[in-house]
């Protein structure tokens, strides 16, 4: 039996993008929800790069950024997963999915709620299972990761990155001040601790410990002070910066798990 549904995801960033590659790989036609300057750290493996280039191309799968809504059918078609520049979610009434996953990862619900879909999913801290979304997933590292709430919340936000290679904070790259970023690396560049990798007008971003640059913004975009402008994997494997993380991987499973105990019955 074929379960082909059809899924709105807001936010084409890191884990947004894991999970509508998950479920293209499963046979769900997926639509992108973006903002018109998404600022994706992890570029290589963001369906929000197609925002800017017309295309993104993840793990083998293919996002195409359309104008309109009714675009998504000829994509799906295809194989494909569709990109929308949709910061109002107008789409949502015009797609009519099954199913809506809040991926925008903001901390807090920015108008998610259970009557968009049949089955509304959202991605860590924010929502409430049973009250403003149907399901919350787990996004904090450790023993729960990926877990699927159907009642209550996720884990409140720490404000601490999680742990790699022993290092936290030190491998996350911040605005030193709101400026235009003007990167002087490349994602899959390896760097030493006190480097300089970008700069924010003419003040530098210097890198905390050595590594591999895992994520860095585009060229050109504005950003606030203390805005996460990159990622220094310590463990140096180069291979991870083209490839969906652990950590986006298990929230995508829990996201599948969540649809497939809705409507797979």
């Amino acid at each position: 039996m074929s379960l082909r549904l059809k899924v709105i995801i807001k936010g084409a960033g890191e884990l947004g993008s894991a999970v509508g590659w998950t479920l293209r790989r499963c046979g769900f036609d997926v639509l992108f929800t973006e903002i018109p300057k998404p600022l994706a750290v992890r570029r290589r493996v963001c369906f929000s790069e197609a925002v800017f280039e017309g295309e993104q191309v993840v793990e083998g799968i293919r996002g195409v950024l359309i104008k309109e809504p009714q675009e998504a059918l000829g994509v799906w078609k295809r194989g494909e997963v569709a990109v929308l520049v949709d910061p109002s979610g107008s789409s949502v009434s015009v797609i009519k999915p099954e199913v809506l996953v809040d991926a925008i990862m903001a901390k807090r619900n920015t108008g998610t709620f259970m009557d968009q879909a049949l089955l509304t999913i959202g991605l860590g801290p924010g929502f409430c299972a049973g009250k403003d979304v149907h399901v919350v997933i787990e996004t904090q590292r450790g023993h729960n990761l990926g877990r699927v709430i159907y009642e209550g919340e996720a884990e409140p936000n720490t404000g601490i990155p999680g742990e790699i290679g022993g290092f936290t904070w030190q491998r996350v790259l911040r605005a030193p001040k709101e400026g235009l970023f003007k990167p002087l690396k490349d994602i899959g560049d390896f760097v030493k601790k006190g480097e300089i990798v970008a700069l924010v007008d003419t003040e530098a971003v210097v890198a905390q410990i050595d590594g591999v640059i895992r994520g860095l913004l585009r060229e050109g975009l504005m950003v606030p002070k203390n805005e996460k402008v990159g990622d220094i994997d310590p463990r140096g494997i180069r291979d991870y910066c083209f490839t969906i993380s652990d950590k986006a991987r298990a929230v995508a499973g829990g996201v599948l798990r969540a649809i497939l105990e809705r409507f797979n019955r």
